[in-house]
């Protein structure tokens, strides 16, 4: 029996209770291990390689990587996979280097480290309150895609639509039959209407669901469990949670492909690729790029991979995913494993997204219900209650990896900020402290949640938030010139152009309705040749009736479009939309007039006002800029002012690389606690391994556990994209 309650069957309803109680279970299982700090915020540093694979996996992973992968595949082909690609797979060789790091730190949270390393509690809690913004952004967006996916399957029927809803969805229809045809045979009425309707972006699909409850309640479930029982019940969980994950990621490929089969009239496993092949246009299927293409150009794909590379190293919860290893190779083999296994779900994501795009087309005008509208489709009707695991298996992904940011944020709270002020309590007064943080942690975040909806504004946001702390970070690890005065001063300068400028000059009077700040770049007609497909051949047919209509009326416009062929020659034009330069969830024009959303990019508002004029360059290019000022500029500023300002103390150093360059081998601490001795009565014991022993620079001499983690890295790097490369071209 089904219930009309968000459509679900009671099976679907009863897999997801299961799921919910099985959780609250092992969070109160694992809460009786928990007898300090070091137990609730690093789980005893006592787990092996398996949980560490899944705990990364699990940390790396959530709903919102599913629905920005489908969203980015929906609106610009093949390419849009890069959206979870690109930094992640440069990044796996950098991670076996770097993962050890934080083991052998032998901290409590990174927050530590710049207490350590730059003598500076202030400099601790600083990071500390960065993290916590940073990760309370992190929570809004997989709260926001979650939300968005369980909403798209209970949406409205086109029948339920109030009047409002339906005009906005009858516009929303229009713009997508307008951009599924060749621009160059558009009419100059249907140019003009294009372009408007681009700048609306009107909506198309409504729920049942209320998408704030949704992130409220779901919020409030994650904390029970993680609260409870500290990071040892998330790992744990992160383990019964990855399997989901790889469900999630493989559980609509064999029902998409029986239903395209079914749909084309194709048989097999290959007959669904060849079908998409035949259906989509070529320019859908090019991985490095296609001519509709606005964001990953290769430079925005080199740039953005950079920028990650930096920018990963820095977020507190590497501490949490390679500090609780109980070695080195511990450390490093789960962390790289782990991003390994998200790189190959993301190549999954894709391909369920291509075929979504095969069954649905242009139907779902907001990509980001995409997965959602999937699940209740290709599921549903099966009645097996596959619709509730797929819920289960979004919520899985969700708090998997929410769970351990909230107690990461929770431990630098606690240790970095709370606990100066209260230095002398107990160990459980601390972790109830912990516990109640994390509360305001994770509602802030739903509240957040339910004030944004951009999830790829909100991500790019993020990845470049990081870039405040960067430089500190990484000349603190490598530098012994990088001193307090330098780190602060990259730090404060980054703080005031990603937050202060960015988030407070909208509120200056006028700023949102400013003329100049909504200054786009140019509509841009782009032509590329193709072989046509099934697609491209509709597309035209649909072209010429609308030329036959308006020729019989004597309005039509230029020469009638020729007849078009399967596996022909043929040329495309395809606008490039208008793109606010300046605010990063771009310009609403439904008032009538033009009123600028979301944060501002100062950074080329400095640029546009030296004199180069921004409109003229892609949207691509400018995102670049923004990357390429926030990979140089911290560092630059850093280097600058410690080369005028006093060295930190030799002492402090010398024990600080001492520990970095001491091993964290064996089963038990009591291992380590005999090496650290050692190091400590003699700090320069390893300096043999330097690369550069007498200047201040800190590099190591690789052994052979490095290189030969860097060239395993390198070679999974060449098979996430042979993969990607094979799944593309099959049926071709």
């Amino acid at each position: 029996m089904n219930l009309t309650f968000w459509g679900l069957s009671l099976l679907d309803i009863a897999i997801v209770v299961i799921y919910f109680i099985a959780i609250v279970i092992i969070a109160f299982r694992a809460a009786r291990l928990v007898n300090n700090r070091e137990d609730y915020f690093m789980a005893g540093r006592r787990f092996g390689k398996l949980i560490q694979t899944f705990a990364a996996f699990g940390q790396a992973t959530s709903v919102e990587n599913v629905t920005t992968t489908t969203t980015m595949v929906n609106s610009n082909g093949a390419s849009g996979i890069w959206a979870m690609l690109a930094g992640g797979l440069a990044n796996l060789p950098v991670f076996w280097m770097t993962s050890i790091w934080y083991r052998r730190l032998r901290m409590l949270t990174l927050g530590d480290f710049f207490e350590e390393r730059y003598a500076s509690k202030r400099m601790a809690a600083f990071y500390a309150l960065c993290q916590t913004i940073f990760f309370v952004l992190i929570a809004a967006i997989g709260l926001v895609a979650m939300s968005k996916t369980i909403s798209a399957i209970a949406s409205k029927p086109v029948s339920e639509l109030n009047a409002v809803e339906r005009l906005e969805y009858e516009k929303a229809a229009e713009k997508e039959k307008l951009e599924a045809a060749d621009f160059a045979l558009l009419s100059a009425d249907q140019q003009s209407r294009l372009v408007e309707l681009q700048l609306l972006n009107p909506k198309k699909e409504y729920s049942y669901v209320n998408e704030n409850w949704l992130i409220m309640i779901v919020a409030l479930i994650t904390l029970l469990y993680a609260s409870i029982g500290g990071l040892a019940a998330a790992f744990i969980v992160d383990l019964i949670q990855g399997v989901f994950i790889i469900l999630l990621s493989i559980l609509l490929i064999p029902f998409a492909m029986a239903k395209i089969n079914l749909q084309f009239g194709s048989t097999g496993f290959l007959g669904a690729f060849e079908t998409m092949h035949k259906v989509l246009p070529a320019s859908f299927m090019e991985i490095w790029g296609s001519p509709s293409l606005i964001e990953f150009s290769w430079f925005w794909i080199a740039g953005f991979s950079v920028m990650i590379i930096f920018t990963t190293a820095v977020q507190a919860n590497q501490m949490t995913a390679c500090g609780s290893a109980k070695n080195d190779y511990t450390a490093r083999y789960g962390f790289v494993s782990g991003m390994l296994l998200k790189r190959y779900s993301s190549v999954m994501w894709g391909v369920v997204a291509l075929m979504t795009v095969v069954l649905y087309g242009g139907s779902i005008s907001d990509p980001d219900y995409v997965w959602g509208h999937a699940t209740r489709d290709l599921l549903g009707p099966l009645n097996l209650g596959l619709v509730g695991l797929m819920i289960a298996c979004l919520i899985a992904a969700l708090m998997a990896a929410k769970s351990a940011f909230m107690l990461t944020a929770a431990a630098l709270i606690t240790n970095n900020l709370y606990r100066p002020f209260r230095p002398n309590c107990s160990e459980t007064h601390y972790i109830w402290a912990g516990r109640i943080f994390s509360a305001f942690y994770m509602f802030f975040s739903a509240y957040i949640a339910t004030q944004s909806k951009g999830l790829f504004e909100l991500f790019k946001m993020t990845m470049m938030f990081n870039c405040i702390l960067a430089a500190a970070f990484w000349l603190g690890m490598i530098w012994r010139r990088s001193n307090r005065a330098g780190a602060w001063a990259s730090m404060v300068v980054m703080f005031i152009a990603t937050v202060i400028l960015p988030f407070g000059m909208p509120w200056f009077p006028g700023m949102h309705s400013s003329e100049y700040l909504s200054k786009t770049t140019q509509t841009i007609p782009v032509t590329r040749a193709y072989t046509a497909r099934e697609m491209d051949v509709q597309q035209r047919n649909e072209a010429i009736l609308t030329w036959d209509k308006l020729n019989a009326i004597g309005k039509s416009e230029g020469e009638r479009p020729s007849v078009l062929k399967t596996g022909e020659k043929f040329e495309k034009k395809v606008l490039l939309p208008q793109k606010s330069i300046f605010w990063s969830e771009g310009i609403n024009y439904s008032s009538g007039q033009a009123v600028g959303k979301g944060y501002l990019k100062v950074e080329l508002i400095a640029l546009d006002r030296m004199g180069w004029d921004l409109s003229k360059n892609s949207y691509s290019l400018n995102e670049t800029l923004t990357f390429l000022f926030r990979i140089i500029f911290p560092f630059m500023i850093l280097m600058l002012v410690a080369f005028f300002t006093n060295p930190i103390e030799k002492e402090r150093l010398d024990q600080f690389y001492g520990k970095l360059l001491t091993p964290v081998v064996g089963e038990s601490s009591e291992e380590d606690d005999r090496e650290m001795v050692l190091t400590r009565a003699n700090p320069t014991r390893f300096n043999h391994l330097k690369i550069f022993p007498g200047s201040n620079w800190e590099f190591r001499r690789w052994n052979r556990e490095d290189w030969t983690g860097v060239v395993g890295s390198c070679i999974a790097v060449v098979s996430v994209v042979a993969l990607l490369i094979l799944i593309v071209s099959l049926g071709s």
